[in-house]
C-alpha cells in the first residue's frame, strides 16, 4: 500500500441503513465513527476501507475459528519433545484441526504442501514439514498454525524450546514474545499502526537483535490474508489508523545476527537467515475494539 493513498469513503445519508448491515440506520450506527476516519484523514493519516471492518457477526465467528486454533496449539505444546520429527507435528495438527471440523489453512495454500509451518533455528518461516526433519535436544522451533472454520480464518503461532537450550536461543525467545507483548500494548483504538511496529522494532534493537524487514503481519479474519500489512521497522507517526473492528496479526520475526534472509531454491517456501544465525517469532491474532484490543488466537 502507498503511504500516500487516500480511501475514498462512500456517502450515505444519515436515515439510511448503515454499511456494515446492522440493519441500524447509519447516523444510530457507524456515522460518527466515520467522522472520526474522515478528521483523521483529512489530518493526512491513512484510513482502513470499510472492508477491513469486521461487524459483530464475523467477528463472534472468527472467534470460533480462534478457539479451534488456540487448541491445535495447545495440543502441540503438551507433545513437542526431542525425537518427534516435524511431519508428526504436521499429522497432530490435521488431526486435531478436522476432528473439530475445521480446515487447515495452509494447506495448498498457494501450493504449500502442508498443513503446518514448522521453522526450526535459522529457518525464519515457511518451514515445511519432513520425516527427515527431527527435532534434537537444544533446538528451538516455531509451529505456525492457522485455521477455517466455516470459512473464517484465525492464525498464531508459538515458539518451543526442545529441551535445555542455549542461553543465546533463550534469550531470542524470551526477548520476541516480549516484544509481541509491546507491540499488544500499542494496539491503541484510533492510534497508528506505524507507532506499533516501531515499538515492537525499538525492543528488538536494544537487545541487540534484528527484525526482518520484508516481512510482517497482515489482516486476517474473512481471509487467510488480507489487508492492511503491518511491518515491524516502521517509524513512529506512520502507518495506517487502528479503528475499532479491524483484526490483524502481531508476528516480528527477530533474528540473533543480520536480517537478510534467503529462500529454498528448490521449494521456494522455506525461509532461512543468511548468516545460519537463530531466528524466532511468536504470533498473535488482535482484534481493535472500543477501549483497546482482544486477543482472538495465540
Amino acid at each position: 500500500m502507498k503511504i500516500k493513498e487516500v480511501q475514498k469513503m462512500e456517502t450515505i445519508g444519515r436515515n439510511d441503513a448503515c454499511w456494515c448491515g446492522s440493519g441500524k440506520k447509519y447516523k444510530k450506527c457507524h456515522c460518527q465513527f466515520d467522522e472520526k476516519l474522515k478528521e483523521l484523514q483529512q489530518e493526512g493519516h491513512i484510513i482502513p476501507s470499510h472492508d477491513m471492518i469486521k461487524t459483530p457477526e464475523q467477528i463472534e465467528k472468527i472467534k470460533e475459528s480462534g478457539k479451534i486454533n488456540i487448541a491445535v496449539l495447545d495440543y502441540v505444546a503438551e507433545h513437542i519433545k526431542a525425537g518427534v520429527t516435524t511431519q508428526q507435528i504436521d499429522d497432530w495438527v490435521y488431526e486435531q484441526t478436522t476432528s473439530r471440523g475445521a480446515i487447515p489453512a495452509p494447506l495448498n495454500y498457494e501450493g504449500f504442501p502442508k498443513s503446518v509451518c514448522t521453522s526450526v533455528n535459522d529457518q525464519v518461516c515457511h518451514g515445511i514439514p519432513s520425516e527427515d526433519v527431527v527435532l534434537q535436544e537444544g533446538d528451538i522451533i516455531n509451529v505456525d498454525v492457522s485455521t477455517i472454520y466455516h470459512g473464517y480464518f484465525s492464525d498464531s503461532s508459538r515458539m518451543f524450546c526442545i529441551g535445555e537450550v542455549s542461553k543465546e536461543k533463550k534469550k531470542l525467545v524470551d526477548v520476541t514474545k516480549e516484544c509481541v507483548e509491546i507491540g499488544l500494548k500499542n494496539v491503541k483504538p484510533w492510534g497508528l499502526l506505524g507507532d506499533m511496529g516501531h515499538a515492537v522494532h525499538m525492543h528488538a534493537v536494544e537487545n541487540g537483535y534484528t527484525v526482518v524487514k520484508e516481512i510482517g503481519g497482515h489482516g486476517v479474519g474473512l481471509q487467510f490474508h488480507e489487508d492492511p500489512y503491518v511491518s515491524y521497522v516502521s517509524e513512529p507517526g506512520t502507518g495506517m489508523v487502528m479503528a475499532p473492528g479491524m483484526m490483524f496479526t502481531i508476528e516480528p520475526m527477530v533474528n540473533v545476527g543480520t536480517d537478510e534472509f534467503y529462500v529454498d531454491e528448490v521449494d521456494e517456501w522455506q525461509i532461512y537467515t543468511d548468516d545460519g544465525q537463530p531466528s524466532a517469532q511468536w504470533e498473535v491474532q488482535v482484534l481493535v475494539t472500543e477501549d483497546g484490543y482482544e486477543l482472538i488466537a495465540y
